[in-house]
């Protein structure tokens, strides 16, 4: 069988969504997202479970790094969770939101994994959601202001973002 060689510069990574391993849906400040709202919803999941408690990576960030680093690997693809930076989608940031990923993004560097953070991955603020969703211009002006606060505080230290998650599945899954 022939070797097979990755290229240097090659990187092993992994890759999650803020709902789906967080937890912690209701613990300092964060507000509701839509899928908050959709779990919460009778018949909408599997034995109606939810992200209320998910993986439990809001409190077990040390644990998960640690088992990142035993895999080998080199970069971490992560969302963040809008509405635990701006709980309604709009106004000033939470600190306690910030200050998770601040904290995120500190333990991953240490640990020698390269923070690569998602800016959207369909956690829309159930606020925004209730005036109109997506398909508002106003979210998108929400989401500039949101951007800018991650950037301000995180971007001394990350230099590869990733803006919205497929696209296409929210506004032709969420919205067609």
């Amino acid at each position: 069988m022939p070797q097979l060689d990755f290229p240097e510069g090659f990187l092993w990574g992994t890759a999650t969504a803020s709902y789906q391993i967080e937890g912690a849906t209701s613990e300092d400040g964060r507000g509701p997202s839509i899928w908050d709202t959709f779990a919460d919803t009778p018949g909408r999941t599997w034995r109606g479970q939810s992200g209320r408690v998910a993986c439990d990576h809001y409190h077990r960030v040390d644990e998960d790094i640690a088992l990142m680093r035993s895999m080998g690997v080199d970069t971490y693809r992560f969302s963040i969770a809008w509405p635990r930076i701006q709980p309604d989608g709009s106004g000033p940031a939470n600190p306690a939101g910030l200050d998770f990923y601040d904290r995120l993004v500190d333990k991953l560097t240490a640990a020698g994994i390269k923070p690569m953070p998602t800016l959207y991955h369909w956690d829309l603020p159930q606020t925004l959601e209730d005036h109109g969703g997506w398909p508002v211009r106003e979210t998108a002006e929400r989401f500039g202001d949101y951007a800018a606060i991650v950037g301000a505080r995180l971007a001394d230290r990350i230099d590869t973002w990733w803006t919205l998650n497929e696209p296409w599945c929210s506004a032709c899954l969420g919205y067609g």
